[in-house]
């Protein structure tokens, strides 16, 4: 089944809901966004900020080099020039 087919299914039922009936698919949608997005949003993730704080402290204490935008920029043109020759 088709997402247009879904989507006009779901119409067909919404213009026969009450104002209550339609308030309440209206809530129980909204709910299913709001979890998908804090699902996706990496920024919730309390295991994923540990690890960037870890490692920012890691690379502010010296502990870790890091490497600036121009010398990883550098690095893949390399590799890429490497490849293109083979």
């Amino acid at each position: 089944m088709g997402a247009i087919t879904i989507e006009k299914q779901i119409s067909n039922y919404v213009v026969q809901l009450s104002p209550k009936q339609k308030q309440a698919v209206l809530t129980v949608a909204k709910t299913f966004a709001e979890e998908q997005n804090a699902e996706t949003n990496i920024w919730n993730d309390k295991d994923f900020i540990a690890e960037i704080e870890r490692r920012t402290a890691e690379m502010e204490s010296g502990k870790v080099k890091g490497y600036t935008w121009e010398e990883v920029k550098q690095r893949a043109r390399r590799a890429t020039k490497n490849k293109k020759r083979k």
